[in-house]
């Protein structure tokens, strides 16, 4: 009789192990699920916002007679290979010519297309905005996981590591100069 007792406390406290793992495993799960979908939807946003202002170089060349482009190589940006973070830095410049333009020749801002241009920029601008700020808030639960026991024992037997917020900085590292603007 005791040896059925110890096996059923064993089968009990594997049970429960066993609950406890699947439980853990699922909540890193959904947050690995939330990062992706963030990073989607911050991919897409970065897509249409560089084809708005290859529209707005465009229009502005056309609209001002101008043969050189204000938006100098944002067609090579696609060739290159950098983050997101830094497609987001480049293209935050080139919104930053543009709204320079803008004031600069008011002519510009009398063109019903050119406002439309801005307004979706603008749209677009808040639906990128609002991706990272998911995206972080994801990657701060996640990393919190990975650090807290028992989450970090399921972390670590599935190869997962902190991942570094949208803005690329890694808090973990030794570096004090990634608050750079």
């Amino acid at each position: 009789m005791e040896i059925l007792y110890a096996i059923l406390f064993i089968v009990i406290i594997a049970g429960a192990i066993a609950i406890l793992y699947i439980y853990q495993y699922n909540k890193l799960q959904h947050s690995k699920t939330k990062i992706d979908q963030a990073e989607f939807l911050i991919d897409e946003s970065l897509r249409n916002k560089y084809d708005l202002l290859l529209e707005a170089d465009a229009y502005s060349k056309k609209a001002l007679k101008e043969e050189k482009g204000f938006f100098k190589n944002i067609e090579k940006i696609k060739k290159e290979d950098i983050s997101n973070f830094d497609l987001d830095r480049k293209l935050k410049d080139y919104s930053n010519t543009l709204n320079q333009l803008r004031a600069d020749y008011s002519s510009l801002e009398e063109s019903k297309d050119f406002r439309k241009l801005l307004s979706d920029i603008k749209k677009v601008d808040e639906k990128l905005q609002a991706s990272k700020s998911f995206y972080n808030k994801y990657t701060s639960e996640l990393n919190d996981l990975i650090r807290k026991f028992p989450s970090n024992i399921v972390a670590k037997l599935h190869g997962l590591a902190i991942k570094p917020f949208f803005d690329g900085k890694n808090m973990q590292d030794e570096i004090f100069d990634d608050f750079k603007l």
